[in-house]
């Protein structure tokens, strides 16, 4: 079968070094807690060794079990973009496997978020290299499109705009807009402190529990 076309746009701007570094030690329930705690994916899982992920959006949008467009899209990435895959949440045939992923990480992805399937989950789990999922199956893709490169797409629930940056843990992934990096990482910062103090307090034995009261006498029933 012939290929069908993929739609491509450049790469958005990189974000700067200095915020992608900053974001790295900072969990993702700290901004999550920070984005009124309805962003982010549901339903995508981490298949690497426990690594950070953080990187700026390339998004890829294909049809499930097809690979074209992400192989393309290789080209539009650079070292430290996050390769953002929207395959519909189909997992009925991986899109990637061991060798996709490792050759990610050879020209230096900061990871790949696929909703669809993977495969060869043993290997991908002896790495660092962030790869996130919503599935697996060993039957492999199909390389026939279409696709669309450099797109807003949805994965996990959650919309990624190319230059987005994309966060992730073992708890899961945010992305949110550039411009409100630095807004997050000042919030995030205050809240790890008063976590902090709380556990501080815990192992002196002084917690003060007494906002337990206000809540539960707010409740409805």
């Amino acid at each position: 079968m012939q290929a069908s076309g993929i739609r491509k746009n450049p790469s958005a701007p990189q974000v700067s070094a200095e915020i992608i570094a900053t974001l790295r030690d900072i969990p993702v329930a700290l901004l999550s807690d920070n984005m009124q705690r309805n962003r982010g994916t549901v339903g995508l899982q981490p298949y690497h060794r426990p690594a950070p992920l953080v990187g700026t959006a390339v998004t890829v949008l294909t049809r499930g079990g097809d690979n074209l467009a992400i192989l393309r899209a290789f080209e539009f990435c650079r070292p430290g973009d996050v390769m953002v895959i929207d395959a519909g949440g189909d997992v009925t045939n991986a899109v990637i496997g061991g060798i996709l992923s490792f050759y990610g990480a050879t020209i230096g992805l900061s990871g790949m978020v696929i909703d669809g399937a993977i495969r060869d989950v043993a290997e991908i789990r002896e790495r660092t290299f962030p790869v996130y999922a919503r599935g697996v199956n060993h039957r492999g893709p199909y390389k026939d499109g279409p696709g669309a490169i450099n797109v807003p797409v949805t994965v996990g629930g959650m919309v990624v705009q190319p230059g987005d940056l994309v966060v992730g843990d073992q708890d899961g992934l945010l992305a949110f807009a550039p411009d409100m990096a630095a807004s997050l990482i000042e919030k995030a910062g205050a809240q790890r402190d008063r976590e902090e103090a709380t556990m501080q307090a815990m192992r002196e034995g002084r917690w003060d529990r007494s906002f337990i009261d206000a809540l539960e006498a707010r409740c409805a029933n």
